[in-house]
């Protein structure tokens, strides 16, 4: 593990090396890791932001969107005068700007079958933020294929859902929690439904806690439990989660074996 910090690096860190679960060693850990957010929207803004100031190596940005005025109510890395930019490319420079020791890779793309594997393989971890079902399995099954970490969040009006999905380490995953998608029109979108603009911010800290705490292998993980929020009770409770022997993307009779299933082309073009 490389130790060789610069005198800046030292000063930005000295908060995180001060703690005994992180150290020289964990900042070490965080400096070579490569995180992956799909969706720059109102959960992968503050999570893109808080993952560059605690100094992760690289951090891939994945969206294919643009910045509309809409977006200002809750997408923190973006500006006003940013407008019409690329949201990567938007994101891209918040958290250069924040913290301009990290590599940030822009990935200006809509997430498909054919490239998902592609870009979700460079990464070791990987964060959902969006906010529509076809891209949320996609990712998700795309990550059991890989055998790659999801941090997977999702908000909606005033409540917030957070989990880890680890199948590889035996941990249940997305499908195993939610089989299949649910039928067109039946759960609305934040764009349909309205969303309580700092609750993204909470549930978009959240997630880059618990990235950190995967990279860094400290604290209790999310893995085979549902972090639930109820913002307007100033609620949280937690749902244990277990693998289901019949899931068709981690089963040991998985019948989900490539990405061709998912015909429908998705994208985070919708994040949060």
């Amino acid at each position: 593990m490389d130790l060789d910090f610069s005198e800046t690096e030292i000063h930005r860190y000295s908060r995180h090396i001060l703690l005994a679960e992180v150290g020289g060693i964990g900042q070490a850990k965080l400096k070579a890791a490569r995180v992956l957010v799909i969706g720059a929207g109102g959960l992968g803004s503050p999570l893109a932001l808080y993952l560059a100031a605690a100094g992760i190596g690289t951090i891939g940005i994945v969206d294919d969107d643009h910045v509309e005025i809409s977006n200002l109510q809750r997408q923190i890395a973006h500006t006003t005068d940013r407008i019409g930019s690329p949201k990567a490319e938007s994101a891209a420079l918040a958290a250069r700007a924040i913290n301009p020791e990290v590599r940030v890779e822009t990935h200006q793309t809509r997430l498909t079958p054919d490239n998902a594997l592609d870009l979700i393989g460079r990464y070791d971890v990987i964060c959902d933020g969006t906010d529509n079902f076809a891209t949320r399995f996609l990712v998700a099954d795309a990550c059991v294929l890989a055998k790659r970490t999801l941090v997977s969040a999702a908000v909606l009006r005033f409540d917030g859902q957070l989990s880890v999905f680890k199948p590889h380490e035996g941990g249940p995953c997305y499908r195993c929690l939610y089989p299949e998608p649910p039928p067109s029109g039946i759960v609305p979108s934040c764009s349909e439904a309205g969303v309580l603009g700092a609750v993204t911010g909470v549930m978009g800290t959240l997630q880059a806690t618990e990235v950190l705490k995967e990279i860094l292998g400290i604290g209790e993980t999310l893995s085979g439990r549902l972090l639930v929020w109820d913002a307007l009770a100033a609620r949280f409770r937690t749902v244990k989660l277990r693998a289901d022997p019949a899931c068709a993307s981690c089963g040991p009779n998985a019948t989900i074996h490539d990405l061709s299933a998912h015909t429908e082309t998705a994208g985070p073009a919708c994040a949060v």
